[in-house]
């Protein structure tokens, strides 16, 4: 009996001790609902996004951007875009590509206001894909502010400004990201009716950059140009990956082109090819397997008295190295060798008979 009683006993103890349990815990959620909320809150990481939109720097670009309409005898040929960059002595001076305004006899470009003016061409350069259009001053409605493009950060807001497809849609805005620097991609630019294959240093967007684009300013948050968008340097079968020329380097080539001067490059003197070519002649095969390489620049003709010439190079010399940095193709080949000035040594690697040897070019002019 004794024993049924302490059993009992235990059993009250346990039942209410649990629902005491239960009224404390009641007691602490109803009086005390900040201390839960309080080790919630300290679990959370607080962020704040704020976007206001880039209407004003927008705003602020606008109407320094022209379309560019070029003419072969009185007859359409191409569009683009291009913007005012400075005015000086009397003239609005207008970058662009060379590529929107290369085979054209007349170039003219329509300013917001709808006013349509013929341009002077100040020069252009093939290598650079840059090109400079002057007009009178007076026509001028805004002139674009410029910025570094090294101040800028992956991740930053860009946006672009141009004419894509046709006039219908000129003064479009596109926006995006920077989505890489300091990229190098291998393009085809045209000289005349000849393409040259070539490397170009370029930052890389997701902003939209469609055909028609071309020459016009890709700019940051505040407004100010950083780079020249080139759909020349975008690939068709990748959505999102468009490039621009830095706003630093395409000032450089057109002051040199508002001066009147030639952009001059160091010349070697040399005709090569791709030794990845399949089309290459049949008397390089056994030379290229010699040398086992799968990639590299083989020297097929030295002009006399060339820069190359005089430092030792000779036919069938297989190019791989310049100043340390592989040359898979010609188009690399020429980036190096335009990293440098008329006067400069270059240091080259080249294979010889299945040996590697180190050569020191003095670079000359053409």
């Amino acid at each position: 009996m004794k024993q049924k009683t302490n059993t009992l006993r235990n059993g009250l103890i346990i039942i209410g001790t649990f629902f005491i349990g239960m009224l404390a815990m009641y007691g602490i959620f109803y009086f005390f609902p900040a201390t839960i909320g309080t080790v919630e809150t300290r679990l959370k990481k607080d962020v704040t996004v704020t976007d206001n939109g880039i209407a004003d720097a927008v705003e602020k670009l606008y109407d320094a951007v022209v379309v560019v309409n070029t003419y072969v005898n009185g007859k359409p040929y191409a569009s683009g875009t291009g913007f005012v960059y400075k005015t000086e002595n009397k003239k609005g001076y207008i970058l662009t590509n060379n590529h929107v305004i290369n085979n054209s006899t007349d170039v003219y470009v329509t300013f917001t206001d709808g006013n349509t003016v013929k341009t002077t061409v100040e020069g252009s350069d093939v290598y650079s894909d840059i090109a400079v259009l002057s007009v009178k001053e007076e026509n001028v409605i805004a002139v674009a502010e410029v910025d570094n493009s090294e101040n800028t950060r992956l991740g930053d807001t860009v946006f672009a400004i141009g004419a894509p497809l046709d006039s219908a849609y000129s003064w479009s805005v596109t926006r995006g990201i920077v989505s890489g620097k300091n990229r190098l991609v291998e393009v085809e630019l045209n000289d005349g009716d000849t393409g040259i294959p070539m490397v170009v240093n370029t930052l890389q967007t997701d902003s939209a950059i469609n055909n028609g684009n071309s020459g016009g300013p890709l700019a940051n948050s505040n407004g100010e140009v950083i780079g020249i968008t080139s759909i020349k340097l975008a690939s068709e079968a990748i959505e999102g990956m468009g490039f621009a020329i830095p706003i630093e380097t395409a000032i450089e080539y057109a002051e040199t082109l508002i001066k009147g001067e030639k952009v001059e490059r160091p010349y070697l003197g040399i005709y090569m090819a791709d030794i990845s070519n399949p089309y290459l002649s049949r008397e390089y095969y056994s030379i290229i397997r010699e040398a086992g390489v799968e990639q590299g620049v083989i020297v097929t003709d030295i002009e006399d008295r060339s820069s190359a010439a005089l430092a030792g190079v000779e036919v069938y010399d297989i190019i791989t190295k310049v100043d340390n940095h592989d040359i898979p193709s010609m188009a690399y080949l020429r980036y190096y060798l335009y990293q440098h000035k008329v006067g400069d040594d270059m240091n080259i690697t080249v294979i010889r008979n299945g040996k590697e040897r180190q050569l020191k070019i003095r670079l000359t002019a053409s």
